[in-house]
């Protein structure tokens, strides 16, 4: 011993308990009243139509999932399943994103341009039905993000945020999810499909459909081969794709002698085919 005292350390906050969540999630909800969600069919908006149907009641809730060409396909029959589980109706409204110009020029705002569309197509379908108040998952680690243009949309169209305003964060939302045993509580995040084309490369029907195809195909692959995989990407980089997987499938990935076939029959038949691990929104930190 040699007298000083030993230096102090401050441990991290303990995770809030999913009670105090709860609380604040449900608190945040009840005074607007019957609430219109923008439900993308993923954890964040999942989670707000769940605790929109505790605080309001299911018949005072409305999903809305906007079905445009930046949609997964696979996404649309899980988000009817969800709503249905939880007696919420459900509405699907086509919407039509690449009547954009600034959504089709895929600048680094092209997602304000996007959601400038959607919402305000959701918004205007709420009211027909009666719903004045609507509200998106965007939680407060989204709202710490600086590539997320779309924020400004929604806050633009008045657009509530109930994750945000009761202090959740993505951990936050998969831990309550747990606990109150959704189904979407361990998802993996599934962005627009735009967001996998590299920004300045015009957005397009066909490119869109094609990384579609591409990461079902990947996965299917994958499936078959008997590896795991969790977070998938199929990035379109002009003359190059990219296909980005987690770091355990990753090795197994690079061998998969049909790779570069599957990526030629959904679209990809020009294109020079790498592969690499997966980084979540890696397009907003690459040169454009």
């Amino acid at each position: 011993m040699n007298g000083h005292p030993a230096p102090h350390t401050c441990d991290p906050a303990p995770a809030p308990h999913p009670a105090e969540l709860a609380e604040r999630l449900l608190a945040a909800i009840t005074p607007t009243g019957p609430l219109a969600v923008a439900f993308s069919g993923g954890v964040d908006s999942a989670l707000v139509v769940a605790a929109a149907a505790r605080a309001l009641g299911p018949g005072r809730v409305l999903a809305v999932t906007a079905v445009s060409e930046s949609l997964a396909a696979a996404e649309l029959a899980p988000a009817r399943a969800f709503a249905a589980g939880l007696g919420v109706t459900h509405l699907t409204p086509r919407t039509r994103e690449l009547d954009s110009a600034g959504y089709r020029a895929n600048g680094t705002d092209r997602c304000y341009f996007c959601k400038a569309h959607s919402l305000a197509a959701v918004a205007e379908l709420a009211a027909e039905h009666g719903f004045p108040h609507c509200a998106t998952g965007t939680n407060a680690d989204d709202a710490a993000d600086p590539h997320r243009p779309g924020i400004r949309a929604a806050a633009e169209l008045g657009i509530h945020a109930p994750l945000r305003e009761a202090g959740l964060t993505k951990s936050d939302v998969r831990r309550l999810s747990r606990h109150w045993a959704l189904p979407t509580w361990d998802k993996p995040a599934q962005p627009c499909l735009a967001s996998r084309i590299r920004y300045g490369i015009e957005v397009t029907g066909h490119r869109l459909a094609r990384v579609d195809r591409a990461e079902t195909a990947v996965r299917a692959l994958l499936r078959d081969a008997g590896l795991a995989v969790r977070d998938l990407r199929v990035r379109d980089l002009g003359d190059t794709v990219r296909v980005e997987a987690d770091a355990p499938a990753l090795a197994g990935l690079a061998r998969l002698d049909g790779l570069t076939a599957a990526l030629r029959t959904a679209g990809f038949d020009q294109h020079r085919v790498t592969t690499d691990v997966f980084r979540s929104g890696r397009l907003n930190t690459e040169p454009h």
